[in-house]
């Protein structure tokens, strides 16, 4: 029996719904044919944009959309993308499989996705490769409500008001894909393109992000906030809201990262026990940012993460299309909790990414189209957006293949604002299921509704059997004395509501 401590009473943060936010590239079939497929399309869509993914997405609760990219964004003007898309610029996507991009989906097209969505607009400006004016001029399209040129080139092209952009990313990895920079040159860059990203609507303030570190790099995290608070008034916390961290689950190499589907119980422990590696990336990070930033004014934005394996066979290496299993799903558990417990840090996360590219919620192909073992855990953990963490420990045994332990159960716990409870917890075993007792302080247990998602460790939803992994109802538990009694499955992803 393993207990499961909750105090409600002790609140450790407000968990932003922004935690469950996600990322769409211009790479491979992640935007064209998997969210937008044009108003000329016989698939059914509004504007381009696919119905069904639009709904399903909504019905997730997708909370924020990052846009363009990824290392697409430091090539990206946006200039290209606007206007009659007959009179579009072609070009060459030279990141992801050297097709070429007709920008017939651009900020219009981006804006009008959020808008069907309800979601906020998280965009990512081109550093590595554009112009200041460049930059500045797209804040003036996007949100400036007057006249000026860019407000009246906005008019002409059919969008008469301005929209509202509340994350605005100041480059995209720029320690690599984005230029090649070091820490001191992307610093002092990073001061002078923020400059001129106005704040056009006093309520409607664009929150910048700063590129943060790849990885374990403490240096550059150091580096660019050294140089970003020099000489800065205290009030301008440097002068961003946030600083990005982008880490990914590689089983094995760069080279030979492992397969989605194909993989043993020692894969199987060894990508967890990395994903696990997250919580040292989050805290040793911070601690760097406490130095700095002891208020926590500044989010730590985690907008690039999730799975990465060789992608499926027969398909573009550039395109990045990998299957997603039960491997995924608790791969996405394991980081969504410990975002969760690290909420008074991290203000956004955005998995890579949304449709059809590494860890997606949605896969398509054609008019098919199907929801993920990924998809299912964001929608159990929605309930988690705008809630309040609590304070909760669960008791565990470390498990696994030698070097690659991890612990057998991993958890989070939140009072929403109805002041109901949200356990969010995984069983990383592959086959032993496990015996749980929760004790609640000062808490009277009235109605429990719970919800598993379960399959073996490497069963996955095809389009041939788009249903064979999805989430069922869990009755195995029971309320004796005011303590909630369960038995949780091998290999699972459960969520409890407790009123």
């Amino acid at each position: 029996m393993f207990k499961l401590y909750i105090n409600p009473n002790i609140k450790k943060g407000h968990i932003n719904k922004e935690i469950y936010g996600h990322f769409s590239e211009h790479l491979g079939r992640c935007i064209y044919e998997g969210i937008y497929v044009g108003e000329d399309s016989t698939i059914p869509h509004i504007n381009g944009m696919r119905k069904d993914v639009v709904e399903a997405l909504k019905e997730m609760g997708i909370p924020v959309l990052r846009w363009p990219g990824g290392c697409f964004a430091d090539e990206y003007h946006w200039k290209d993308g606007i206007g009659p898309k007959e009179n579009r610029k072609k070009m060459i996507n030279t990141h992801w499989g050297g097709v070429v991009e007709d920008n017939s989906f651009g900020t219009h097209e981006f804006m009008e996705l959020c808008e069907q969505l309800g979601c906020e607009a998280y965009i990512s400006g081109n550093l590595g490769s554009g112009t200041v004016q460049e930059m500045s001029e797209w804040i003036e399209y996007l949100t400036f409500d007057g006249v000026s040129p860019m407000a009246n080139l906005r008019a002409e092209n059919g969008h008469s008001k301005p929209w509202r952009v509340k994350y605005f990313g100041v480059g995209n990895e720029n320690w690599g894909c984005g230029g090649n920079m070091t820490p001191e040159g992307y610093a002092n860059m990073y001061r002078r393109y923020q400059t001129y990203i106005r704040d056009y609507n006093n309520e409607q303030k664009i929150n910048k992000i700063c590129c943060g570190p790849n990885s374990d790099d403490y240096a550059w995290t150091k580096t660019v906030l050294k140089t970003c608070f020099e000489n800065t008034p205290e009030h301008l916390n440097g002068h961003m809201n946030g600083l990005s961290l982008h880490y990914y689950t590689v089983p094995g190499s760069w080279e030979h990262k492992g397969s989605a589907t194909k993989f043993d119980e020692e894969e199987w422990y060894k990508t967890l026990n990395k994903t696990l590696y997250m919580e040292e990336l989050v805290k040793r990070h911070s601690t760097i940012m406490d130095e700095y930033d002891p208020q926590k004014k500044i989010g730590l934005i985690v907008d690039e993460w999730g799975t990465w394996f060789d992608v499926e066979p027969g398909t573009n290496p550039g395109f990045l299309y990998q299957q997603n299993t039960m491997r995924d799903a608790l791969v996405a558990g394991i980081n969504l909790n410990i975002f969760n417990k690290h909420c008074d840090r991290i203000k956004m996360a955005n998995i890579a990414q949304i449709v059809n590219v590494l860890q997606s919620a949605i896969l398509t192909e054609g008019e098919k189209m199907l929801l993920t073992p990924t998809y299912y855990v964001f929608y159990l953990y929605k309930n988690h957006q705008e809630a309040t963490l609590v304070d909760s420990y669960i008791e565990t045994t470390m498990i696994g293949k030698e070097d690659h332990q991890v612990p057998n159960l991993h958890e989070s716990v939140s009072v929403d604002k109805n002041g109901v409870v949200n356990i969010t917890i995984n069983n990383l075993s592959v086959n032993e299921s496990y015996e749980v007792e929760s004790h609640f302080t000062d808490w009277n247990i009235q109605q429990v509704k719970a919800t598993v998602l379960t399959a073996r460790m490497d069963d996955y939803n095809s389009f041939d059997q788009p249903e064979k992994v999805q989430p069922t109802e869990f009755k195995d538990f029971s309320v004796v004395d005011q303590k909630l009694k369960f038995t949780i499955p091998a290999c699972s992803v459960l969520h409890f509501e407790i009123k």
